[in-house]
């Protein structure tokens, strides 16, 4: 979950143009101080348009600044994160600081990830080892009772901040939060995917949200240590909610920011699911299969596809996209360590899967017109639709 993608649209209502002058002038600033001047007059727009589900002049100010000036374009995204998933409120004279957080669950299976409602006792075990071992000692919490995927989570920035302040008021009020959640989507059949808790944290103004902020007579708390005690003492319980998935956990912190991380972490896992799933189906080694790397863009490197063949075959029976984020976009680079492409290489090789072909073109993202789903490059640079043997089950999962 890079970050919300705006709609276009053609012409700026005046709140969407109030937008882009704050985050122009914002971005303009050349100083501390007037950046908090700039910080405030726009957080008090966001802030009301937030609280009343006005998405639209924001995607549409999101959008301009993205084409005409993507570092203004930046600064409005991240002012706009900050407003969905924190809050500085005052109760009884009591000022409180509160944060939306993701705990992310990286999973991937041969049979179908679980998603959906916890039971209470369920809801209340994995609060308890939250609080004991991410959030800060003085600090109150209120998790939400549900096992998240993607699809489910919320969809935009005003459904963020929804959710953040229905959690405030849980945590605040001592209450179990609740949460409608019948109407949310059902979720996608994809055998290698992240799955989240979702929680607030609330504190008195300026005090510790987390453990490792937490001052002690030793040290603070390392960030490692909190995750390594999260994994140990929780993954039973996770294990019950999570049958025949193999997961990995990554450390809770702020919501955009583990959406983001556990986006970028599920990809490696793609590639183990993709091969377990041919060679458990297909009743092959990995070592009988070859796979064709190919990037895929309009003017940039947006995503990597992955083709699977049989090897010595031409036919692709299998695929997988690997997005690109951030820096890691732009040109091709096959020549050095570290750059997606070699990553991709690596997870191949770690799966057992050493004939692998590099295009060094940049193709066009085509998709299947009939199904929706990614077409991908065969050996030859054609690019076609992955198909399984007619002998093969007919029922096909899904790879994030």
């Amino acid at each position: 979950m890079a970050g919300f993608r705006p709609k276009a649209s053609q012409r700026l209502s005046p709140d969407a143009e109030r937008l882009v002058a704050d985050a122009l002038a914002l971005d303009a600033s050349g100083s501390r101080m007037e950046d908090a001047y700039w910080e405030r007059r726009l957080s008090q727009r966001l802030g009301r348009l937030l609280k009343n589900g006005s998405q639209s002049a924001l995607d549409a100010a999101l959008e301009h600044l993205f084409k005409h000036n993507v570092d203004a374009s930046d600064v409005l995204a991240e002012q706009a994160e900050t407003l969905a998933e924190s809050a500085t409120v005052e109760i009884d004279g009591v000022r409180y600081d509160a944060l939306l957080i993701a705990a992310p669950i990286l999973a991937h299976t041969r049979y179908a990830i679980p998603s959906g409602a916890l039971k209470p006792e369920q809801a209340q075990t994995l609060a308890v080892h939250l609080q004991a071992h991410v959030v800060a000692s003085n600090a109150r919490m209120a998790l939400s009772p549900y096992l998240y995927s993607i699809d489910q989570l919320p969809r935009t920035h005003s459904d963020t901040f929804a959710l953040t302040h229905k959690l405030i008021s849980a945590a605040l009020a001592g209450v179990a939060p609740k949460v409608d959640l019948r109407d949310l989507p059902e979720t996608a059949p994809i055998l290698a995917d992240p799955r989240y808790l979702l929680a607030v944290v609330v504190a008195e103004h300026e005090q510790p949200l987390f453990r490792w902020q937490e001052e002690s007579k030793e040290h603070h708390a390392e960030r490692s240590v909190c995750l390594d005690q999260w994994r140990t003492q929780v993954q039973p319980s996770l294990a019950l909610l999570l049958p025949g998935c193999e997961f990995e956990l990554l450390l809770p912190d702020a919501f955009f920011l583990s959406c983001r991380e556990s986006d970028k972490s599920i990809r490696p896992l793609t590639v183990r699911a993709a091969v377990n799933y041919l060679c458990g189906t297909l009743d092959i080694t990995a070592g009988q299969l070859a796979a064709v790397t190919a990037a895929f863009g309009e003017d940039e490197v947006e995503e990597y596809r992955v083709a699977f063949t049989m090897r010595g075959e031409k036919d692709v029976i299998y695929g997988i996209v690997w997005p690109v984020y951030g820096r890691e976009s732009g040109e091709i680079d096959d020549s050095g360590q570290g750059n997606p492409l070699e990553q991709i290489c690596e997870e191949l090789r770690n799966a057992d899967v050493d004939d692998i072909f590099r295009h060094a073109s940049l193709f066009d993202p085509e998709y299947c017109e009939d199904c929706g789903t990614p077409l991908y490059a065969d050996r030859s640079g054609e690019i076609v639709h992955a198909e399984l043997p007619e002998d093969a089950p007919t029922q096909q999962p899904l790879f994030h």
